[in-house]
This record gives C-alpha cells, sequence and structure tokens, in this order.
C-alpha cells in the first residue's frame, strides 16, 4: 500500500462512527435498518459511512431474500489489511468495558433477539436451528391465537406509547383504554388505529401515578416496559389496581435489575429495572393476591431479561 492510500485509509477509520460499524460488523452480518438501531444514530449517516467504508473495501454488501446485509469485507484478511484489522480487533476487545460499547453491544442483542422472532428475515435451510423452524410459526400469531381463547376483555394499556400492544389487544378486548403522558406519541397512536380501522380503543394523555380512568373500569391492567419510566413505581401500581375491577388483574411486564446506565439518557428509564421479591413486593403491598413473578424472555449474552409478574386484585 502507497503512503497516498495508507493516508487516505488512517483518515477513514479516524472516525468513532465508523469504528463503530467496523466493530458491529465484526460480531454480525447487519443491513441498513439494523444497524441504525445498533448505533441509535439516524439511517442517512449510517449509509453514508457504509458507502465510505465499502468504496475503501473494508465492507462489503450482498443480498439474501430480498434483503442488503453488510459485512466485513475479505480484504481485512488479506495482506494488504491484516494488521490493520489486528489493530482494530485488539482496540475492540481493549475497550469492551467501556460504556459506549457496551451500550452497541446491547443493542446489538435486542436486534439479533427481533431478527430470531422473524420468520422473514430469519431461518434459512442453514441456520443453526433451522430444523425448529416451520412456515408461518411466529410469536405474533401464537399470542393472537391465544387471545382467542379470552372471554371480550376491558383492558388498559399504561404507558402505551405508539399503541402497538393496544391495538394487539384490541382484537379480543371488548375495549382498551390506552394511556400515555406524551401528547406527541398519542397521536402517532391515534393515527395508526386510524390507519388499522380500530375502533375500540379509547386513547387518554396521563401519568401513570395518577390515572385518568374511574375505579374498577378494566379487567385487566398491563403495564408493559413502563414501570421503570414511572416516577413512583410502588404508586403506579397501586393505580393499577385501583383501577381493576374485584377478581381482575394487574399484569406488568418489566426488565429485571441491570447495569445498563445508557438507557437512562438514550431511552429515559429512571429505574435500572426491578429485583423480583421488589416487583413482587410491590404488587402485594398494593393488594393484589396470588401475586407471582416469573423469566418472561432472557438470552444468554444479552444484558437484559424481561420478567412477567400479575396478581389477582380480591372478590
Amino acid at each position: 500500500m502507497d503512503v497516498q492510500k495508507a493516508s487516505a485509509l488512517y483518515r477513514l477509520l479516524g472516525d468513532e462512527t465508523r469504528l463503530r460499524l467496523l466493530r458491529a460488523l465484526g460480531r454480525e452480518r447487519l443491513n441498513v435498518t439494523e444497524l441504525t438501531a445498533v448505533l441509535a444514530l439516524a439511517q442517512s449517516g449510517v449509509s453514508r459511512h457504509l458507502g465510505l467504508l465499502k468504496d475503501a473495501g473494508l465492507v462489503a454488501e450482498e443480498k439474501d431474500a430480498g434483503y442488503s446485509y453488510y459485512r466485513l469485507a475479505p480484504a481485512l484478511s488479506e495482506n494488504g489489511h491484516r494488521a490493520i484489522w489486528s489493530a482494530l480487533s485488539e482496540q475492540f476487545d481493549a475497550s469492551a468495558g467501556d460504556p459506549a460499547v457496551l451500550a452497541d453491544e446491547a443493542r446489538l442483542q435486542e436486534v439479533l433477539r427481533l431478527r430470531k422472532e422473524n420468520f422473514d428475515t430469519h431461518g434459512g435451510a442453514d441456520a443453526p436451528d433451522a430444523r425448529q423452524l416451520v412456515p408461518g410459526r411466529s410469536w405474533a400469531a401464537w399470542s393472537r391465537a391465544l387471545g382467542f381463547l379470552l372471554p371480550p376483555l376491558a383492558v388498559a394499556d399504561l404507558g402505551c406509547g405508539e399503541g402497538y400492544l393496544a391495538l394487539e389487544a384490541s382484537r379480543w378486548a371488548s375495549q382498551v383504554i390506552a394511556v400515555d403522558q406524551s401528547t406527541v406519541v398519542l397521536d402517532r397512536a391515534r393515527a395508526l388505529a386510524a390507519r388499522r380501522r380500530v375502533s375500540n380503543v379509547v386513547w387518554k394523555r396521563g401519568e401513570l401515578e395518577a390515572l385518568p380512568i374511574e375505579d374498577a373500569a378494566v379487567d385487566v391492567a398491563l403495564l408493559s416496559q413502563a414501570l421503570h419510566h414511572a416516577a413512583d413505581p410502588v404508586r403506579a401500581v397501586a393505580e393499577a389496581t385501583r383501577i381493576t375491577v374485584p377478581g381482575g388483574r394487574v399484569l406488568v411486564l418489566d426488565l429485571r435489575e441491570h447495569r445498563e446506565e445508557w438507557v437512562r439518557t438514550t431511552l429515559g428509564d429512571r429505574r435500572l429495572g426491578f429485583p423480583d421479591d421488589e416487583l413482587k413486593s410491590m404488587l402485594t403491598d398494593a393488594g393484589l393476591r396470588a401475586s407471582r413473578v416469573a423469566v418472561g424472555a432472557r438470552k444468554v449474552g444479552d444484558p437484559f431479561t424481561v420478567l412477567i409478574a400479575s396478581g389477582q386484585k380480591p372478590q
């Protein structure tokens, strides 16, 4: 490699975003949407940096099942770049404990989890778990099938965000009351409901600690990945209990206690999850009986474990 090419290559590698891209692609083949999620950056910026790395011969693009995936180029293992990649790999290993690297790694694990649960983008004949795949199998279909077993229930989706869970629940619920503190988010949820022609969801702005819902108004109160955003989680569970009818249930999906500090600034989390016993105590202290906590989802290498907690309001 001549001096001019070497200078251009070193300038290219003197950018944090491009180094993060190379580190991610050194872990897994990814598409632009996935890389955008891993780096938490705008797609336009990710695409621009990918183009520069591709032009330099450091990244290769390949088509698979209608998707464009990026991976490290074979040139990185050849004589011309072998020493450079060796140095980069050593640096990546040395910075494994850096908060920014840990954040990228956590988002990568989440992207891979979502990919694994999506049959459209996962499960070729050479996949390690291909023997377990069945055409048409999906978690969404299973959740909707289980909904067929339920009677028409009044449901509250507390901290509903953009409304995806509320709209899923509307398939089997008699009515869904969806509450969120953000007007902007609720506007997007209403627009999505309109596009899908869903009419049995009532959207309300409010705080988890002071719900704009009457006492004993719903059969099921859901707090899905919302409790760690609450200013007062104990009060939020008490409010969920208040609006539930006697004999009804409060269902919580949240994270087990973790150490990923980056979620505070990136996602606005107030709590880094909850210990199992604390989550159960919140349900019990709110007056719910038969409260229990179990693991809902966990993956080796993923810093996030999903807990499912539930309790029944006494008759």
